[in-house]
């Protein structure tokens, strides 16, 4: 494990390196995987890495554990509360949308979360820009295979140092770490909506998501589900998706 650790510690440093930038920020949820990379970034650059907590309806427990991690790495951090911003445009964009008689309530709450997401990333950005540094995002193995991120939200980043790690070996590498137990065994869970949990809204688990990335023999339905996530979310792992140029068409 200490390998791993140092074989992404170097890249990060890297990145930074070949980028000719300053530093590294994180968002931080009060989740195992944006914990891992606050604790990986605080190594990589210890003078120029940043966690930005950014509450938007979120719960006390998120806060808490985002807090956590913040003491526990060592990071320096800043908070921006985005509940307000976030309900403002939503309204905004909402009341548009009835104006014009063309509001489907039936997509609120992914458009809702979706935004979240997206106010997030551009928030980051922001503070990026001003530090110079890169936005270093958060989704392993199994998120990126299945798609599990906003498009432009939570996958609009720099760079992505756990991309290689299934569920699993973050748990592992967050113990490595010392991060604390409450956030490694914590239920995963975006945190988009009261109640939500990944495995839920993606209709398997890490587990089995994890075991189908290794090649091992996983329930029928779950290996349909995981290959169904991963071909419909084709367009997220790409950044623009464009024509044949005219004269190949």
């Amino acid at each position: 494990m200490q390998k791993k650790v140092d074989y992404l510690v170097d890249w990060l440093r890297d990145q930074v390196a070949k980028t000719n930038t300053r530093g590294l920020v994180v968002g931080l949820s009060g989740g195992i995987d944006s914990a891992v990379v606050a604790y990986l970034i605080k190594q990589a650059l210890p003078n120029h890495s940043l966690a930005v907590i950014m509450p938007c309806q979120s719960s006390k427990e998120d806060l808490k554990d985002a807090q956590a991690v913040v003491e526990g790495a060592n990071i320096k951090a800043m908070t921006i509360d985005l509940t307000l911003t976030h309900q403002q445009l939503l309204d905004t964009i909402k009341h548009e949308l009835i104006q014009k008689e063309v509001y489907q309530p039936n997509h609120d709450q992914l458009a809702s979360a979706n935004l979240k997401a997206r106010l997030r990333m551009s928030t980051l950005y922001t503070i990026a820009t001003n530090h110079q540094y890169l936005v270093v995002g958060t989704d392993n193995a199994a998120e990126w295979y299945t798609g599990y991120f906003t498009k432009y939200g939570d996958g609009g980043v720099d760079i992505n140092p756990l991309v290689h790690l299934t569920k699993g070996e973050v748990r592992e590498m967050a113990q490595y770490l010392n991060v604390a137990e409450e956030i490694i065994l914590k239920q995963p869970s975006a945190g988009l909506w009261d109640g939500q949990t990944d495995e839920n809204e993606m209709g398997t688990t890490y587990d089995y998501i994890d075991g189908y990335l290794k090649g091992e023999e996983i329930p029928e339905q779950d290996r349909k589900v995981i290959e169904a996530m991963h071909q419909r979310s084709k367009h997220k792992r790409s950044i623009v998706i464009t024509p044949a140029p005219f004269d190949e068409a």
